[in-house]
């Protein structure tokens, strides 16, 4: 009975866990080695995340890409220019400077609306989570093994759960909200 619970709470908390990831890589004011985590690149036959095939380290407002195969600068180079992340790097031999201009309101705007659609994506998560716990509730009192008082506890509490977790997610918009758009 208190499984479920735990087992509810348990994956509420990957949904949260997962938006603050998926936030890691929007660009904000701030430049940050995260940003490039979603850019993928075409070699060796496959698209690699870019992490795999260098380091990503941060000076002033350039990323520094140093790839682990030389090899495969001109198609890291590639994989950033065609990324959603509107960054134009410059190779220099083997290391390649992604310069990281401050973003300008409209491009603030669009990316709070990314932030804030994947804070929808991850509401409509914890309420799937919240659908599938109470139908293992139902199910339960079904099977008989709990009573129906016992049911309507378990229901509100999982109820409580997601209204926690909601409440959460709309505080971790919130704060990367003012992060994006603070000049």
């Amino acid at each position: 009975m208190s499984d479920i619970l735990k087992d509810v709470e348990k994956k509420m908390t990957l949904a949260v866990d997962h938006l603050k990831k998926e936030y890691q890589a929007l660009r904000t004011n701030r430049v940050n080695p995260q940003m490039l985590d979603d850019v993928k690149v075409e070699v060796y036959g496959s698209m690699t995340p870019i992490k795999s095939l260098g380091s990503i380290t941060v000076q002033e407002r350039n990323l520094i890409v140093t790839p682990f195969d030389p090899s495969t600068a001109t198609a890291i180079v590639k994989g950033i220019q065609t990324s959603p992340l509107k960054l134009n790097p410059i190779q220099d031999k083997s290391v390649i400077r992604v310069p990281v201009p401050p973003l300008n309101e409209e491009l603030r705007k669009d990316i709070a609306k990314q932030a804030k659609q994947k804070m929808e994506q991850s509401k409509t998560a914890v309420r799937d989570i919240r659908k599938q716990g109470n139908d293992t509730v139902r199910e339960e009192k079904k099977n008989g093994t709990i009573t129906e008082d016992m049911m309507k506890g378990l229901e509100k509490k999982i109820q409580e759960l997601t209204d926690k977790y909601c409440k959460v997610l709309d505080e971790t918009y919130v704060v990367k909200e003012k992060e994006i758009l603070t000049v």
